[in-house]
């Protein structure tokens, strides 16, 4: 006796791919909201943004820590993507530039990135949409730092070689990023460009203070 197997439902396969697009709409939207009405957006205002109701939003995302979750993916990718570009991936490969320059250009590319979304910036920093007791215990954002931390451990070894292998280029990667982060949300409290200082200056300050700490010893 032969089993046959199971005709794939073609209507469930489209339903499916309605449900990503929509939900892909809907986290458009709450980022067109943060930028509307800052990082303290309320669902009423993302739900408004989308031109639908809290109701539907609950239905993709079943509470606000999942569209948070979901809003941090996205800037998650955006900044891993602006990374690799700045780092010049699909172009002359890494370890064949300047170390300190690919170094230099992530960091100004994230700091660009902040520079130029910085209520997005501070709606995944702070989670502000999150309520305490529904927030993961430790750090809001661990996942997405860690995420981009590893991407920039990545580069650093193929820039470095030999000089960052395995589990120094993953410190160094963790290190790099919180360095960053750290350095970006003074930077925005203190005012962003407005403070007299820009993203280059900021990036070139930073640079120096990384690659006195990278270089290999005599």
């Amino acid at each position: 006796m032969t089993s046959t197997a199971p005709v794939p439902d073609g209507r469930s396969a489209r339903w499916d791919e309605h449900r990503l697009a929509r939900r892909r709409e809907l986290v458009e939207a709450a980022v067109r909201a943060v930028r509307e009405h800052g990082a303290q957006v309320g669902m009423d205002e993302v739900a408004a943004t989308a031109g639908t109701s809290k109701t539907v939003l609950y239905r993709h995302f079943a509470d606000r820590a999942g569209l948070y979750a979901a809003v941090a993916d996205r800037v998650d990718g955006t900044i891993v993507r602006g990374i690799t570009r700045a780092a010049g991936a699909g172009e002359e490969p890494s370890a064949a530039r300047e170390p300190r320059g690919v170094i230099r250009s992530v960091i100004a590319a994230y700091l660009h990135l902040v520079e130029d979304d910085p209520e997005v910036y501070r709606f995944i920093v702070n989670a502000p949409m999150v309520p305490p007791g529904e927030r993961p215990e430790g750090d809001v954002t661990a996942g997405m730092t860690g995420r981009i931390a590893e991407h920039v451990a990545g580069i650093i070894g193929a820039g470095l070689g030999s000089r960052a292998a395995g589990p120094t280029a993953q410190l160094w990667g963790v290190a790099l990023v919180g360095m960053v982060r750290a350095a970006a949300d003074a930077w925005l409290a203190e005012g962003g460009a407005d403070s007299g200082r820009t993203a280059d200056d900021l990036a070139d300050d930073l640079t120096t203070v990384v690659w006195d700490g990278l270089r290999p010893r005599p």
